[in-house]
């Protein structure tokens, strides 16, 4: 699927607690008007929010290449790669834990990548 026909679910559940929020899973995920591929990704009761990019619109490069168990878990074999974004006068991505979706379950996954080529703090724009 391209990022101009990308379709996203609205309601997203982690089959895991993603790191640093627990025990919550149950997420909405909301595209930013006027932003392609960026979207708002808030815990159901409200105490919670993050910002992700679309990796396949964004960072076209981006190829991490998670364990079959985290693929097979979500119930695809080509997840949607998400990054979380850490907003700033010079925002970041965190390549280090990217957000594996199900499109078309709404089930994810984040994980964690080893090795030093994946920054947490990765630059968003290359100036």
């Amino acid at each position: 699927m391209t990022p101009s026909t990308l379709q996203l679910p609205s309601a997203l559940q982690f089959t895991v607690p993603p790191p640093g929020l627990e025990p919550r899973v149950d997420f909405t995920l909301v595209p930013i008007e006027g932003a392609s591929g960026l979207f708002s990704l808030s815990a159901a009761d409200g105490t919670a929010r993050l910002f992700v990019l679309d990796a396949a619109t964004h960072l076209p490069d981006y190829a991490p290449q998670p364990g079959t168990s985290d693929v097979e878990r979500l119930g695809t074999s080509e997840p949607t790669v998400l990054v979380v974004v850490n907003p700033g006068a010079r925002s970041t991505v965190n390549l280090a834990a990217p957000i594996l979706l199900n499109t078309e379950t709404g089930a994810c996954q984040q994980v964690i990548l080893e090795g030093p080529q994946w920054p947490l703090r990765a630059p968003l724009n290359a100036d």
